[in-house]
């Protein structure tokens, strides 16, 4: 099951590797990308893997590679393989051609290190590039594909924006239609719809808002830059005790009546999407 928090944590930081698990997020994404210099590129890779086999059983440790046209993708991937990250982070991918590559090279070091084929499975970026927001239908059936998430600084970069958000801090035009297609490319492919970092750590009340309407829409969850925005985006994301109750009590009632197509419950109609969102609350 993809976590509901995910925590960026720069690799080459030991304090802030340390105080990683301590954040309270279900899962790290331990960044060898955007937060490492170049001339730090090697001895972040040293630490991920240190740091990987070393670790406690919770959280999650993911690691975000760098982008394929950095030429740094093979040489990250080769060292941090072995140390059995729970997955890989892939940014400014452009479309499932990209993950058919990453998945070449992953099966190659796998076999290399004796771990079973697939094992390690990968969540992109997919519109931090102009080009990329063309692809997004294009992802079912990719290998090792658990979930889509979006970038919004990258992308408003790649356009020469001045900023990607109004003044009232809403998204502007562009990232509201990246973040859309993220979560239909999502559904389409049968996988969960991560949503991207919040970047003014100080508001937490505009996270939150975001955070709720995201989970309204059908976000599984979100990423997030500092640790004291993990308690927000668990909040939001948690299903609440009615929601698990009414959940429960549609797949009983399923459960119930196998061959039927629509129940009555509660006075009101439920048919098959129900179920499936009842199914998807409870992790199922």
């Amino acid at each position: 099951m993809i976590p509901r928090s995910f925590l960026f944590v720069p690799a080459d930081s030991d304090r802030k590797l340390a105080r990683g698990p301590e954040s309270g997020a279900a899962a790290l994404i331990l960044d060898l990308e955007d937060s490492v210099a170049l001339d730090r590129k090697p001895v972040a890779r040293e630490m991920t893997a240190a740091w990987l086999r070393a670790r406690p059983a919770s959280p999650q440790a993911w690691v975000r590679v760098n982008a394929f046209d950095t030429g740094l993708t093979m040489a990250d991937l080769a060292a941090i393989v072995a140390a059995r990250p729970d997955g890989i982070v892939l940014p400014k991918c452009e479309s499932a051609a990209d993950l058919a590559r990453l998945d070449a090279a992953l099966s190659a070091l796998e076999a290399r290190e004796g771990l079973p084929d697939r094992s390690i499975p990968v969540m992109p970026l997919v519109t931090e590039t102009p080009a990329a927001m063309f692809t997004l239908g294009g992802y079912a059936g990719a290998p090792r594909l658990a979930a889509l998430t979006w970038g919004g600084e990258d992308l408003a970069a790649g356009l020469g924006a001045r900023t990607n958000r109004l003044p009232d801090g809403t998204w502007d035009e562009p990232y509201r239609l990246a973040r859309a297609l993220t979560l239909m490319a999502a559904g389409a492919a049968g996988v969960p719809a991560i949503d991207t970092i919040y970047a003014d750590v100080r508001n937490l009340d505009g996270l939150r808002a975001e955070c709720e309407a995201g989970r309204r829409m059908g976000f599984a969850g979100r990423m997030a830059i500092h640790p004291a925005q993990i308690a927000v985006i668990e909040e939001a994301y948690a299903p609440t005790a009615e929601e698990r109750a009414w959940a429960e009590r549609v797949i009983a009632a399923f459960e119930a009546a196998p061959g039927a197509g629509v129940i009555a419950l509660d006075g009101k109609m439920v048919d098959k999407p129900h179920l499936v969102q009842a199914r998807r609350l409870l992790g199922k």
